[in-house]
């Protein structure tokens, strides 16, 4: 049986809205849920540090520490959702529902939840009289789902040394040694419009953006060809023609025309060489039409997070987990947060299925397996003391 209090710190999270977005319309500040979080750290006696972003005004990362020293375990996550699309859930996504067994809400596994199982696992260790052997850290950062502000702003702490990092996003409490990259790209022709029954006066945007998109697809293959690492179930680097628009009439001459593309680079392959690969692959319709192409990155690109399946964070992870680490396609903040010198794992409770979905869900029968293997994980690398139940 699950525990009142757990359920009521979930409920609680659930409770506060703190959607992250590109749309200043939709976007959030997440400092409720900070608040919320710092009063639970303090209460277990952490050190607390809040911090707004430099680059994001009303969004706050929350540092707590508890022990003296370097070294030791950060238990990371994000405090920020992505929008939703009210009509598309069946429950209200600010509130916890228990339906057939399962917790909806938004952020139920992506990712506030997280922090409710670290909460609760300190807390069962503090009651069991396990002695702290080595720092704790608990890391809630913000805008994780648009430019990673908040891990970005966290990799450039100088004092902050933790041996270990664990990144709770929902992997089903399976290790995640790696993972690919993200950029997302506009490729913007501009032509020059005129109407449509003299071709000659005019620059047809999409007639070039056409032409684009024949490069765009040879590079695709030659990505897909060139790059290859077997531990991924996708093995090369993938490039998605995502989003296109141009034009506004039948009879007009197009004058502009933008592409939105999504490239997953792979471990190795630095955002600088992708970069390139695509100033390439447009670069003879730019000669063909001078000044015509611009390529914009639409955020800072994300680099791939590079792994070992032989460090003992990874192997610790996978006798706690019964499982043997892998590598996924998605992306996280592992790249940034590694920058502090700390050997990271991705691993967190819930399904990545469940993520950005309508009907966000925490399957309940996972509660209390997750629950046993994140204490463990907690007690094996800070407290050392006596044996978790």
């Amino acid at each position: 049986m699950t525990a009142p209090a757990f359920i009521n710190m979930y409920q609680q999270l659930i409770a506060e809205p703190s959607i992250s977005a590109l749309d200043p319309q939709l976007n959030m500040s997440n400092y409720s849920t900070i608040e919320l979080l710092a009063a639970w750290c303090e209460n277990l006696s952490f050190q607390v540090e809040i911090t707004e972003l430099d680059s994001a005004p009303g969004k706050f990362n929350l540092l707590a520490k508890r022990g003296e020293g370097e070294g030791g375990l950060m238990l990371a996550g994000h405090t920020d959702t992505v929008p939703f699309d009210d009509s598309r859930w069946s429950y209200d996504p600010f509130k916890l529902s228990e339906v057939d067994n399962k917790l909806y809400g938004l952020g139920s596994i992506d990712m506030k939840g997280f922090f409710a199982f670290v909460i609760e696992a300190i807390k069962q260790l503090d009651t069991q009289g396990a002695k702290l052997a080595k720092p704790i850290m608990i890391l809630a950062t913000a805008d994780e789902e648009t430019t990673m502000a908040g891990a970005q702003e966290v990799a450039k702490h100088q004092s902050l040394k933790p041996e270990f990092c664990v990144i709770g996003e929902p992997t089903d409490m399976v290790p995640v040694f790696t993972h690919k990259g993200h950029m997302s790209t506009a490729i913007r022709v501009t032509g020059r419009s005129g109407h449509s029954s003299d071709p000659a006066r005019g620059l047809n945007a999409i007639e070039v953006m056409h032409k684009i998109i024949a490069k765009l697809l040879q590079l695709k293959d030659t990505l897909k060809n060139k790059y290859s690492i077997e531990h991924f179930a996708i093995p090369y680097p993938t490039l998605n023609l995502g989003h296109i628009h141009g034009g506004d009439n039948a009879n007009r001459i197009c004058g502009c025309c933008e592409l939105h593309l999504d490239i997953r680079p792979l471990p190795g392959l630095s955002i600088q060489e992708l970069q390139l690969l695509l100033l390439e692959a447009v670069k003879p319709i730019n000669d063909e039409y001078p000044n015509s192409v611009a390529v914009i990155d639409l955020h800072d690109p994300i680099p791939a997070f590079t792994g070992t399946t032989d460090s003992a964070l990874v192997k610790l992870a996978e006798a706690v987990s019964g499982e043997q680490a892998i590598a996924v396609n998605y992306c996280t903040e592992a790249p940034f947060l590694q920058q502090l010198g700390c050997e990271t794992i991705v691993m967190g409770p819930g399904s990545i299925e469940q993520a950005h979905q309508p009907d966000e869900f925490l399957a309940m029968e996972k509660i209390k397996p997750s629950q046993e293997k994140i204490t463990q994980l907690i007690n094996e690398l800070c407290f050392k003391t006596k044996k978790a139940t």
